[in-house]
Parts: C-alpha cells; sequence; structure tokens
C-alpha cells in the first residue's frame, strides 16, 4: 500500500515516569473533568429558523440542525496534482460513488479502481447536504446554493453545508478532525460554529488538551499563578519575558472578560480572573513551553475531557503523549481515501483494506503490530469522547459483544486506539509517523499531548 515514513527514533524517558492524567503535575488536564466543566463563551449570530448551537467537549460550541446534529463545511483545498473540496457557493459532495483514485495524495498514479465498490457509499450518502426549504431565505452569514439536481442546499460562508451520519446525538462531532493541523492531510471536514466570544487580537484553537487561547498570529496566551483577579504581580523585570496583552483604551469588560489597570494608562486584559501574558520564548504558534516555567499556564477557553482512569502521560525527547497504563504510547489511525470524494477510511465503519495493507497485509499482523488497546472489563468513562467498543479484529469493523473473538477496546472519538510492538519502554514513539506523508494522509501517529517536533497535540 503506500510508502513506510519511520517514525522517530526511539526517546529517552524522563527520570520519573508521569502518574496517572489526574494526579500528573504537568499533565493537560490538571484540573479534572468534572459536570461544571466550563465550556466556552460564543457569540450570539444569526441563524436560520429552528437552527441551534450545541456545546461539544473537543471543538466548542457548534452549529446544529433541528435535530442536533452538528454541521460542518468541506474547505476547499489544492492538493498534490488537483484541487478537492468545495469551492465557495458550489458543492462537489454528489451522490454518484467515486469508483477510481485520484493520485492527489498518493505515490501510485491515478485511475486505480477503489476497494470495496460494492459497499462503497457515496459522498452524500456519507455526507447528508443540508438541505433548504423552497422559501428560505438569507440570514447574516447563511446564504442558499443551488444543486446539480435543483435543490437549494445551506451555505455558510459561501461554503456548502452537511451533516455526518456518525453523529447520533446532539453534541457529537464524530464526523471532524482531531485537532487544527492541515499538514499533509487530505482534504478534511470541518464543524462550524459561532465566533468565540474573545476581544479583537485574540483567537482559539484546537488541541488535544482543549481549545487553546491564542494572539492574532497564534502563539499562546499565558497565565501566572502568583496573580489576583484585580492584580498583576508581573513587575518590569518580569515584563521582560512576559508580555502583558494590553487592552486599547476603548476596550470594555464583558462576560469572561475584565480589565485591570497594571499602571495608570497601561491596561491589560483578564480572562475569568487570571491576568493575560504571552511568553517571548515561544518560537512557533501554539507552543506550550511557557507551561514549564512554574507558575505558569496556557490559557483554555474550554479544557478538553481527561481519559479515563488507567491512562498515563509520558514524556519522549519530543514532548509529551498519551499512554496506557504500563506507559506505553498510545496511536491513533488516520486515512482519507485518494478519491475525488476525499471520503475518511479511519472509522471502523469504513473499509479496512487501507489499513490492513498499512500494518501488516493482513489482521493477524495488524493485530501483531499494532494491537487494540484493550479495556478493562467493565471499564467506562465519564466523557463522550472516550467509549468502549467492541471489535471484531478478523475485518476490523464493530461487532456484537456475543460474537465470538471480539475485543473490548478504547476508541476516541468512536475510532479505535492502539500501541505499537516495536515500541520496547515508556516514553518510545517509534511508530509515530508510519505510513504514507508521516502517517497524515494515511498511517499511525502518536496521541500527542505536547509535541515539540512537529508543533502537533499543542
Amino acid at each position: 500500500m503506500g510508502m513506510r515514513a519511520t517514525g522517530r527514533a526511539s526517546a529517552r524517558i524522563a527520570p520519573s515516569i508521569l502518574a496517572l492524567l489526574a494526579s500528573a503535575p504537568f499533565a493537560p488536564w490538571s484540573c479534572a473533568w468534572a459536570g461544571s466543566q466550563e465550556t466556552e463563551p460564543y457569540l450570539q449570530v444569526p441563524m436560520p429558523p429552528h437552527f441551534r448551537v450545541e456545546a461539544t467537549e473537543l471543538d466548542g460550541p457548534v452549529f446544529a440542525d433541528p435535530h442536533g446534529h452538528t454541521l460542518y463545511i468541506w474547505p476547499f483545498k489544492i492538493m498534490r496534482v488537483g484541487n478537492t473540496g468545495d469551492p465557495k457557493g458550489q458543492s462537489h459532495c454528489t451522490a454518484v460513488k467515486t469508483t477510481e483514485s485520484t493520485g492527489y495524495m498518493s505515490p501510485y498514479p491515478g485511475g486505480l479502481e477503489l476497494p470495496e465498490l460494492d459497499t462503497r457509499p457515496s459522498c452524500t450518502q456519507l455526507w447528508p447536504p443540508l438541505l433548504a426549504p423552497p422559501d428560505a431565505k438569507p440570514v447574516g452569514k447563511w446564504s442558499l446554493i443551488k444543486r446539480e439536481d435543483g435543490a437549494k442546499q445551506w451555505a455558510y460562508d459561501g461554503s456548502a453545508v452537511y451533516t455526518s451520519v456518525l453523529d447520533r446525538e446532539p453534541g457529537d462531532v464524530l464526523g471532524g478532525e482531531r485537532y487544527d493541523n492541515e499538514g499533509d492531510s487530505p482534504a478534511v471536514r470541518r464543524p462550524i460554529g459561532p465566533p468565540a466570544d474573545v476581544p479583537p487580537g485574540f483567537h482559539v484553537s484546537n488541541t488535544t488538551s482543549g481549545r487553546l487561547l491564542q494572539n492574532e498570529r497564534g502563539f499562546s496566551i499565558y497565565a501566572s499563578d502568583a496573580d489576583e483577579p484585580t492584580k498583576s504581580h508581573c513587575d518590569a523585570a518580569c515584563t521582560q519575558t512576559w508580555i502583558p496583552m494590553a487592552a486599547p483604551a476603548s476596550a470594555r469588560p464583558h462576560g469572561a472578560w475584565t480589565i485591570i489597570e497594571r499602571v495608570p494608562g497601561e491596561r491589560q486584559w483578564v480572562f475569568r480572573g487570571k491576568p493575560l501574558y504571552r511568553y517571548t520564548l515561544d518560537s512557533r504558534a501554539t507552543s506550550l513551553a511557557g507551561s514549564d516555567e512554574p507558575g505558569w499556564h496556557n490559557v483554555y477557553t474550554q479544557r478538553a475531557p481527561p481519559p479515563p482512569p488507567g491512562f498515563t502521560v509520558q514524556d519522549t525527547t519530543s514532548g509529551q503523549v498519551l499512554a496506557d497504563s504500563r506507559g506505553m504510547t498510545i496511536y491513533w489511525y488516520t486515512c482519507g481515501d485518494d478519491a475525488l470524494d476525499q471520503l475518511s477510511c479511519d472509522h471502523p465503519s469504513d473499509t479496512q483494506v487501507y489499513r490492513f495493507a498499512m500494518c501488516g497485509g493482513d489482521w493477524q499482523r495488524c493485530l501483531r503490530t499494532f494491537p487494540y488497546v484493550i479495556a478493562p472489563p467493565g471499564a467506562t468513562s465519564h466523557s463522550r469522547s472516550w467509549t468502549v467498543i467492541d471489535i471484531d479484529p478478523k475485518t476490523g469493523r464493530r461487532s456484537s459483544g456475543a460474537q465470538p473473538g471480539t475485543l473490548h477496546v478504547w476508541a476516541y472519538r468512536d475510532r479505535p486506539v492502539y500501541r505499537f510492538a516495536g515500541d520496547q519502554r515508556p516514553g518510545d514513539v517509534n511508530g509515530d509517523g508510519y505510513g504514507e506523508f508521516r502517517g497524515e494522509r494515511q498511517g499511525y501517529n502518536a496521541f500527542w499531548l505536547r509535541d515539540d517536533y512537529f508543533g502537533r497535540g499543542g
């Protein structure tokens, strides 16, 4: 199947292995998820009648249809030898089943027959267009486009809008990607939602540890344990390293946002009682490096829920990864097929041909090379992001619990997670980047909580 890109060299484990997430001193989830977890504030914007906003655990507030199903767009993307996704004002997702590869993101030429054509769905079967009634009217950023069959479809900011057949309940975002990182990944569908309620000059992006607050250039925002809601204790020497986030004279407090006056005429933004700063030593956007400084922390508009008990955080030479109870790195599988409609192939309901070809050629080898992370009997999760699902290892698909050979495995966003046979000790990430284009188009990547090398997960 694809080319194999070798993972990083074996990483050295830090002097002390970090404990369970709930107690790990440097774990991204330093405050446990408890039903009162704060959700991201957002701006009220015009919506079509009966549409609504749903809170989600990993993607913040999202737009939803009248049934509560998350809404997505398919952003236009320039690929290696062609383009895919929806241009503004058009929908390229049709009911015609794609049968051939395109060569866009593959080491092979286009025109090859795609696998399992008898069961392959069309784009609209996986991504039903959000159709509008005949009397629908544009409102705000919501407009109407005409599909090839004459039906009207809702569009947001010019992009055609869809739902995902993977989403079952309000607040599900199982059709979306895992974090904001284009890389060499295929053209993915993105959930859409209202703007975050942040002042001008701030931005929010998805990471595995939560919705990270950044400045307009993408650099992380930090807060200090030494500060008070109405006073900054960062003196003149401190501000050489930690730059206060200045609030202009015209800015006014609102919602979770307040303003303090550091010195006469110098105003600073405060979010949820924490004065905000930028770290001068951050070398790239979304960096978490400032949180290495004692008493300093990244700021999130919403924290991601922690994995279930038994998972750990492990240090590597490149950052931190999620690991199992023995400290062995957790991996996830990424897959987008090389066709015009760029359907995903990383879910148990999708074809398993690509994954089997990548991890060994048959299910027995795959089970040895990238074994599933087995959930202990009676295991449960306190979040919807992590679940226990039943898998038939021979097919890679969901099975009934009563089926012989069924494995009860942990899943993140409804996708199984794995370990790698080539990892010998805690902190090894030898399976990271196992696949095409460092595993970003198709293959396996470590579950990075913080990746100081490629900038993923952060």
